[in-house]
């Protein structure tokens, strides 16, 4: 039987984790803060802002939200980071993405202080990922290895193939997977859209874990049967038969690979709500760090 790896009740998990860690910071006198920049309506950034305000609250997190208008420059939006950075109070600083078209993402980022640089995108996190430097660590990526091991699955000496090279997702899991460590300490393959005979590669994959933004792109003859499969996709896709008009689905094909995996995410429900819970982790990580706790 395939195992269906499930992500809401490891997250679950994580969370009542988070939760007991907050706890025992504010016995210290810490309250552990997260600070989230929300510039415009975007819909789904609104939603996204939202949950993790409601899991602060549920966590023990205490939570700071900023709206900024879409019409605001990208100088109103670093004065917000610029003041975030300099309160003692905050050790979490997150600004959702994306950003209106006409602010440099890179630079706001880069003027967020590292050490509350929860979302991990930072050069200088990034920089201490790359050589196994303990640091913020992108959401997503940080909760696969939680998914796998939390599931039973073996991951050291394993071949990881990862599909996708984005900075949100496969270059940091890249990074992640060849760490030495219990939750790590793999074989990696970074393949992407400009690889060739990519099934070759696939079908190789101990781990395999799918990242490329295309709806179902993966199916059952690219994955080696046994493989323990992550989903990190979420797409929309038009079915007039919902109430919705579509349906979310990964860039795996599900219902096409269960019977070949040995392990596999669903969409929703597996690595997405990691994100959130990794995110209630790196605040109170950042917290301890900075208060040297």
């Amino acid at each position: 039987m395939t195992k269906i790896i499930d992500g809401k009740k490891i997250a679950e998990e994580i969370r009542g984790e988070a939760s007991a860690e907050a706890a025992e910071l504010v016995e210290k006198g810490i309250t552990p803060c997260l600070a989230v920049v929300l510039v415009g309506t975007d819909p789904a950034s609104k939603a996204y802002v939202g949950s993790k305000v409601r899991t602060c609250e549920e966590v023990g997190i205490k939570s700071i939200k900023i709206e900024l208008d879409a019409s605001s420059t990208e100088e109103e939006v670093l004065e917000v980071v610029d003041k975030l950075n300099k309160d003692a109070t905050v050790h979490g600083i997150l600004v959702q993405f994306p950003l209106p078209h006409h602010m440099d993402q890179e630079n706001v980022v880069e003027h967020i202080d590292p050490a509350k640089d929860v979302d991990g995108l930072h050069p200088e996190n990034v920089g201490k990922l790359c050589i196994g430097i303990d640091c913020l660590a992108p959401c997503t990526p940080s909760g696969i290895p939680e998914l796998i091991t939390r599931s039973g699955i073996e991951m050291s000496g394993k071949h990881a193939v990862v599909v996708g090279r984005s900075m949100l997702v496969g270059k940091p899991m890249m990074n992640i997977l060849v760490q030495k460590g219990e939750k790590a300490n793999c074989t990696v393959t970074c393949c992407h859209s400009g690889t060739d005979h990519l099934a070759n590669y696939t079908r190789e994959a101990d781990i395999l874990i799918a990242a490329i933004g295309v709806p179902e792109f993966v199916t059952a003859g690219m994955v080696k049967e046994g493989a323990t499969v992550i989903d990190v996709g979420i797409n929309r896709v038009e079915d007039l038969e919902h109430s919705r008009g579509y349906r979310l689905v990964g860039d795996v094909d599900f219902d096409d690979v269960k019977d070949v995996a040995g392990a596999i995410t669903p969409v929703p429900g597996g690595v997405g709500p990691m994100t959130v819970a990794m995110l209630m982790k790196n605040t109170i990580k950042a917290a301890r760090m900075i208060h040297s706790v």
